[in-house]
C-alpha cells in the first residue's frame, strides 16, 4: 500500500470516527460522537428551572482505561463568544437544597425520567436509577430537594472501561434556554463539540 493512499485512508477513518450521528428520541434531538472508546451523547432538555438551563448527557466508555468525566468539562458557547459552563453537582444540590419548590422539583424529575426511560439508546449500569433509589430514603423538604438534584444531576468522577453514566448538566443561564451555539467538552483527553440549534 503507497503512502499517500494509506494517509488517505487514515484520514477517511478519523472522519469517519469523529462523525456525530444525530437522532431524535421522545421529542429531544441527540447528538453522539465517539472518540477513542469514549462516547457522549448529549441533548438539551426542553425544561428550565429559575436558574439554570439543563442538557441530558451519557457518556460510555469503551476504551480499556479508566476516563476521568466532570460536570465542569461541558460548556455552551455562543456564537457573540459568550461561554456558560456547567456547574458541578455540589452547586446544584446546594441550590436546591436552600431555595428549590416541590412543583419545580416534581417537573424536574418527570422530565428527566421521560428523556432517560424512553431512550433506547441509553443504558447506563452507573448513573440515575442508582442515585434515584439512594434518594428514596431522604426525609425534609430540603433534604428531598437536594437528594432529587443529586439524583438527576451528572456526577463526575471516574469511569472504568466497560461502565457508562449519564445525567442532567445545569448551565446557570437564569432560567432561559440554551438556544443556538455549541455545546464543547473534554472528558479526560478527548474534545467533543456539537451544534446547537
Amino acid at each position: 500500500m503507497s503512502r499517500r493512499f494509506a494517509a488517505l485512508l487514515a484520514t477517511a477513518l478519523i472522519s469517519v470516527y469523529a462523525q456525530v450521528i444525530q437522532f431524535e428520541s421522545n421529542g429531544m434531538d441527540y447528538q453522539v460522537q465517539t472518540r477513542n472508546g469514549l462516547t457522549l451523547m448529549c441533548a438539551p432538555m426542553p425544561l428550565t428551572t429559575s436558574r439554570y438551563a439543563l442538557m441530558h448527557v451519557a457518556v460510555s466508555n469503551g476504551s480499556g482505561q479508566t476516563r476521568q468525566i466532570n460536570a465542569a468539562d461541558f460548556a455552551f458557547e455562543y456564537s457573540d463568544g459568550t461561554v456558560v459552563r456547567a456547574v458541578s453537582e455540589q452547586q446544584v444540590i446546594g441550590d436546591f437544597f436552600r431555595t428549590a419548590k416541590r412543583s419545580e422539583l416534581l417537573k424536574l424529575q418527570s422530565a428527566y425520567e421521560k428523556a432517560l426511560y424512553n431512550n433506547q439508546f441509553i443504558r447506563p449500569n452507573n448513573g440515575y436509577e442508582k442515585r434515584r433509589l439512594s434518594a428514596l430514603a431522604i426525609g425534609p423538604r430540603g433534604l428531598k430537594a437536594s437528594a432529587a438534584a443529586a439524583a438527576i444531576s451528572f456526577v463526575s468522577g471516574k469511569l472504568a472501561p466497560g461502565d457508562s453514566t449519564d445525567g442532567a448538566l445545569f448551565f446557570p443561564t437564569s432560567g432561559r434556554a440554551l438556544g443556538r451555539g455549541r455545546i464543547v467538552a473534554t472528558l479526560d483527553t478527548e474534545d467533543f463539540e456539537f451544534l446547537s440549534q
